[in-house]
């Protein structure tokens, strides 16, 4: 049996594995949402397909990648058909994925002929087909119309790459080579994994692995049990909505949680949500949950290790045909609208169980907007704009932070200039975006893109025109965002939900994000705290 130096030894060398992973990305991807805005990420499995450790990436990803990994054990690829050297692609989200653009890569590794693990990656890809470039188009009504479907199929065989399935995802999207570079990134990534994990494995020998993952599973259950039973006894309920899904315009989506906490356990009822829409604002069981156990994983006031025994206690209610838990064919392009507002909403009942801990809404909407340009070449930019974070009950919200269900950077402007017939023409934070509290909202963003080719389409799929992210305690909303084209001197505004909008050249577009909500009320302000709001233009 292994002593507590040991598993320490192990679990640490887990998440340096994970940190390996991540970094080979980085330093090997090709396109500008993958290396640029770091929308990827790394995590390491035990044999049965739980996560035993992760990279510092994007909390949606990585409390779903589990869950992906069990969905094709369970029916598509079971343990039997896995082989040293295999890879299986997927990124249906009806075969366990979240949204086509993320395909989800694992590899299993074996030590002397037994499975002791599995190394897993995801990214954002550029484009993988349907409507508009990007593949995040507003306006689909079924998943058949956001891109290429890739069910859960080995890409590897042993090692012998399936020249056949590459082809036909070349042949399917609009930048292939952006694409095949970042998947062939994932597939580096892989192989660090392994290789690191293989170097455990030699040390300690296999039955110690698989114990080591059994250990630091109940080890994470431990101190999720006690975070849960930090809280008090009882039934809290919270309601929030998005604006709409681009198909029923003004119809709000309604998004309704109660969290019950019993002694250690947790039970999240989310039969109050909307039935599934009819456009791409859905999201299916992978994404929802992740937000779930995000939610109450950040509640805990002491360390804990993050791993899938976190989700152990957490139960979660979400009949099929709701739009947390979509029943095919229903489209999910937008699934992170829908996952971004259950966590603005979970953190809306936890505030009335532990208001100490809780802050008044970010942003919580991903602002995805895509230029495909048209010149001599057709270039693709996809950029996912951020807002400002919710005040905390002790301190202002931060100004365009990266919040949530969002880990992502932004792409720097030379880069973009530099790649594309585009022009930034300003890029600031939005005064006057955050709510007003006696602690103040962190401000949002304001983008401008010129552009510079002859034609150029534009696809937007955003929220928070409608509905505000709201104050606590007495604390303010912040600003609802803002989307406007601007040709020959007049301002015209986009619709937050539009494909394909032809543009010319010249033509600007500006988009403006949410701040997050205020803490407290506004008359408690601290003086000197308005003056420097005021010294420095926040206002």
């Amino acid at each position: 049996m292994l002593g507590p130096i040991e598993i320490e030894v192990i679990r640490n060398a887990l998440n340096a594995a994970a940190a390996e992973m991540d970094v080979t990305v980085w330093r090997t991807s090709r396109s500008t949402i993958v290396r640029e805005l770091l929308d990827y990420s790394t995590a390491v499995f035990d044999a049965e397909g739980w996560n035993l450790a992760q990279s510092a990436r994007i909390p949606g990803h990585l409390n779903s990648m589990s869950h992906a990994l069990r969905e094709i054990l369970a029916n598509f690829v079971p343990a039997s058909e896995w082989n040293e050297g295999d890879v299986v692609i997927t990124n249906d989200p009806y075969c366990g994925g979240q949204h086509l653009p993320d395909i989800v890569a694992y590899k299993p590794v074996y030590h002397e002929g037994r499975r002791i693990a599995f190394v897993g990656t995801l990214c954002h890809h550029i484009d993988v087909g349907g409507l508009a470039a990007g593949s995040y188009a507003a306006k689909a009504t079924e998943i058949f119309q956001e891109g290429l479907r890739i069910p859960p199929v080995k890409v590897l065989d042993r090692g012998v790459r399936n020249d056949g399935i590459w082809a036909m995802i070349r042949q399917n999207i609009r930048k292939p080579d952006l694409l095949l570079g970042d998947l062939s990134s994932q597939l580096a990534s892989l192989d660090v994994g392994a290789a690191a994990l293989l170097r455990l494995a030699r040390r300690f020998g296999a039955e110690a692995m698989i114990e080591a993952g059994n250990r630091i599973l109940d080890m994470s259950e431990a101190g999720m049990r006690a975070a849960i039973a930090a809280m008090p006894d009882g039934t809290y309920e919270f309601t929030d909505f998005l604006d709409d899904d681009g198909i029923d315009i003004g119809k709000p989506i309604r998004l309704h949680v109660a969290l019950t906490i019993k002694g250690d356990e947790a039970s999240v009822d989310l039969s109050g949500c909307s039935p599934q829409a009819a456009g791409p604002t859905n999201a299916t069981l992978a994404s929802t949950n992740s937000a779930v156990m995000f939610a109450l994983m950040c509640c805990a006031d002491s360390s804990m290790h993050i791993s899938a025994g976190c989700y152990r206690p957490i139960t979660v209610i979400a009949p099929e045909g709701l739009v947390v838990n979509a029943r095919h064919p229903a489209p999910v392009a937008h699934r992170v609208a829908v996952t971004h507002r259950l966590l603005g909403t979970m953190n809306g009942a936890l505030h009335q169980a532990v208001p100490k801990l809780i802050p008044a809404a970010y942003y919580g909407n991903s602002y995805v907007t895509t230029f495909q340009t048209v010149a001599e070449t057709r270039e693709v930019l996809v950029e996912i704009e951020i807002g400002g974070s919710g005040a905390h009950p002790s301190k202002d919200g931060v100004n365009a932070y990266a919040s949530g269900m969002h880990n992502n950077s932004n792409i720097p402007i030379e880069m973009i200039e530099a790649q594309l017939p585009l022009t930034i023409l300003r890029y600031a934070l939005r005064e006057g975006s955050g709510g007003e509290g006696r602690f103040r909202g962190g401000l949002g963003l304001l983008r401008e893109w010129r552009i510079d080719s002859p034609r150029c389409f534009f696809t937007s799929n955003m929220d928070r025109f409608d509905h505000p992210p709201y104050g606590l305690a007495g604390g303010g909303p912040a600003a609802l965002g803002q989307l406007v084209l601007r040709r020959d001197g007049v301002e015209t505004p986009i619709p937050p939900k539009t494909d394909n909008l032809p543009l010319g050249r010249g033509d600007v577009v500006r988009l403006e994000t949410s701040g997050g909500g205020g803490f407290g009320p506004a008359e408690e302000r601290p003086a000197a705290a308005r003056e420097h709001d005021k010294a420095m233009g926040y206002l």
